[in-house]
């Protein structure tokens, strides 16, 4: 179907007012999906409150730059499809994960939740967290907060773990463990001369008052 001009504009003004109300983005390549697959996906990302939207790459890029998000642009290309949703990144990114387990088509390509850039990688362990109200229990303590408070600290949480295990995998891959035993002795070396440094001036005034 042609679009003219003004249709296109009316298209990416609609998909930049929907990204400036979408705390999480995550970016999928649908190649390889029927349009029976394709209504399939919608239809489980619907069903977790998730809005589902393929564009065009060129409309995509238009829309990003009318909303101000920035941090996609590398991965806009090819069937491009934009899983839309709100302050619980949590959802979006296990329906996804699990059709992609399921069928082997859709691809992750990146993920931006509240502004910060995630690759693929990332978006799959965060499916692989726990639900969020598993997570809730772990935040008694922010239910006294307000409740922008307590969204800001649960979404900090799982970036957080998210965070963790990049570390722990960092750290087991190979050079990682000698740099931070080398770290831990340069540690234990500095507090020994303190220590020696130290005692010498006790004496010096202990004599000094005999």
């Amino acid at each position: 179907m042609i679009r003219t001009k003004a249709q296109k504009q009316e298209m990416v003004t609609a998909l930049a007012e929907r990204l400036r109300r979408s705390r999480t983005v995550y970016v999928t390549d649908f190649t390889g999906l029927d349009v029976a697959k394709l209504t399939q996906l919608r239809r489980r990302l619907r069903q977790a409150g998730v809005e589902y939207v393929v564009v065009k790459n060129t409309l995509a890029l238009r829309a990003l730059g009318d909303a101000q998000v920035s941090g996609l642009e590398p991965h806009l290309a090819g069937p491009t499809g934009l899983a839309l949703a709100g302050a619980d990144p949590g959802p979006a990114a296990k329906v996804l994960a699990d059709f992609t387990k399921e069928f082997e088509r859709l691809a992750i390509k990146a993920g931006l939740v509240n502004g910060r850039a995630m690759t693929s990688d990332q978006v799959k362990r965060l499916a692989a967290l726990p639900a969020r109200t598993e997570l809730l229990a772990q935040l008694g303590g922010a239910l006294q907060a307000p409740m922008a408070g307590f969204v800001g600290a649960l979404n900090g949480l799982l970036m957080n773990v998210v965070g963790v295990l990049e570390a722990l995998r960092a750290k087991r891959s190979p050079g990682g463990a000698p740099g931070d035993a080398g770290g831990a002795g340069g540690a234990g070396g500095a507090g020994g001369a303190g220590g020696a440094e130290g005692a010498g001036e006790v004496g010096g005034v202990a004599g000094a008052a005999s």
